[in-house]
This record gives structure tokens, sequence and C-alpha cells, in this order.
């Protein structure tokens, strides 16, 4: 189509409103423009086509043959639009939200408070995906992303969620009757570590911790971690947010704590976020409003 050629929508849609109301008083009302953009639209589109559409009679007015004909097809095409423009909506309204986080996350914090954002939004399908793989956001896949680290993810849109202490965790059974003055002597105990994560060996290196043989270290989907760590399989390094409740009831013995080391983060795409998405970003960074965690 050669848009050069083609009418202004402006013109298009003045005309139609006329033709439906026969007034241009009604047709600038239903347009909220005045009286004068109507008529100088209208008047602007017949000087583009040739062609006389509008015939003025004292107050009243008339459609010519050619303003009938004209008048029939954009009500057909303008009808077709607005059912293909609210189709759309609906679609964008109803479709699922996809959300990336770290299975750890998923586990301990997301999937105890999931219910309450099902209860208060029924009518949203969410799809989770808990993975330590980095995942690509875009339209059509995945909405959001929460992601531990610095904050800094370039090019997207970044949110504060869960800012807390990372801590060195084991059950009381298992560090029962062990005194631990020095944190090397956490190398003579197991390790439970998240597949794809190298957490435990980080936290060494900061803490200049240098094992003399070979740790004990059993690596496992994230989402099994703290049910073996319960258990006394061994220990491992996590956000206090998760594992709070367990310490604070003598079911877990902090043996560590890194202050503001960093924290789980809400990445979107840059720009308006679709009204499920929007409802599901609004319910997360509520829950660290009205829950305590450190």
């Amino acid at each position: 189509m050669d848009w050069t050629e083609f009418p202004t929508l402006n013109s298009l849609r003045a005309f139609s409103a006329v033709a439906e109301t026969m007034s241009f008083t009604h047709a600038a009302a239903s347009l909220n423009v005045t009286h004068a953009a109507v008529s100088q639209q209208v008047k602007a589109l017949e000087n583009r086509i040739s062609l006389t559409l509008v015939e003025r009679k004292g107050k009243a007015i008339t459609l010519t043959k050619e303003g009938k004909s004209l008048a029939h097809d954009l009500a057909r095409g303008f009808i077709t639009i607005h059912d293909g423009v609210k189709a759309l909506q609906h679609a964008t309204t109803m479709s699922s939200v996809q959300i990336t986080m770290p299975p750890a996350f998923a586990s301990g914090y997301l999937m105890p408070r999931i219910g309450d954002f099902q209860r208060e939004h029924p009518e949203i399908t969410l799809m989770l995906n808990p993975t330590v793989d980095v995942l690509e956001l875009s339209p059509g896949g995945i909405d959001i992303a929460i992601r531990y680290g610095d904050g800094f993810v370039p090019g997207m849109d970044v949110t504060p969620l869960l800012i807390t202490d990372m801590v060195v965790v084991g059950a009381r059974e298992l560090i029962n009757g062990i005194e631990i003055n020095d944190l090397s002597m956490l190398c003579e105990l197991p390790w439970l570590q998240e597949l794809g994560s190298n957490d435990t060996n980080e936290w060494m290196e900061r803490q200049e911790i240098a094992p003399d043989k070979p740790m004990n270290i059993t690596y496992m989907p994230g989402s099994l971690i703290m049910d073996a760590v319960r258990r006394g399989h061994g220990l491992t390094f996590t956000a206090r947010s998760f594992v709070n409740k367990d310490i604070q009831a003598g079911l877990l013995v902090e043996l560590f704590s890194e202050a503001d080391f960093g924290g789980y983060y809400i990445v979107t795409r840059p720009g308006a976020l679709r009204a499920p998405v929007l409802s599901f970003a609004n319910w997360l960074k509520r829950q660290t409003s009205t829950n305590e965690f450190n």
C-alpha cells in the first residue's frame, strides 16, 4: 500500500463520525474535538480525494452517493480494527506470566507465599521456571526474572526485592558436640550446594579459607537443599530470610553471617508492563514490606 496517497486517519475518522451521527456537532463531541476541527478534517478529505462527501442543507446535512459508499466501507473497517484491538488486549491481559528465578529462591521464599497470590489473583496463570541459568527476557517469553547479585543488569529495569544477610547454617544434630572456633573447621563438615552454582567455593575464597584436602560437597537441585540441611546431611550457604524461622526455632545453627553481600532483584524489560505482570511484580514487592525477614 502506498501510504503517501492515503488520506489521514484523522480525516477518515472525522468523516466516519459525521456519517454515523449525521451531525458535525455530535461528531465533534464523540471525538472530543471542536466542531471546526471536524469540519476542517472532512473538507481536507474531500479535497484529497476530489469528491464531495457531505452536502449541507441549512442546518441539516446529507451524504452524497460517494459519501454513503465511503461511510459504509469505513464503518466495516473501523469495526474490524476495533474488534482486533479488543481481542489483542484481552489475550494480552489474560495470558500467563512467565517467571524465572533461582531454585533456592523458589523453594525458600516464593512457594510458601504463592497461595496468597493465587487467592488474590485467580484470573492470572503463573508459569514458574526455577533454574540457575540466566534466561533472556523477551516478548512472548520470560516476563520477570528474579536474580541474585548486586542489582546491575544492563538494559533492564531492576527493582530491589529482598536485601538480606547470607549465612552458613547446619542442623543442630550435625553441629552438636563440635566446637567450631575457626572457619577453616567448616571444611571438615559435609556441604550441600545448588547444581550449577559455586556459592560455597566463592564464599570460602572471600573468607580466605583454603581447604587442605578435597571437601565433601554434594550438589543437588536448590529445591531439595533445605530439607536435606534440616535432616543433618550438610551445611549450606543461603539467604537468612529463607532460614530465619528455623534458626529462631533452634532447628538450625547459624555458623557465619555475611551482611549486605547481595540481594534478590526483580528484573523486567524497559517500558510499560502488561497488567498481570505488573500485578505479580507489585505483589512480590508487598511481600517484603509486610513480612519480617531478618
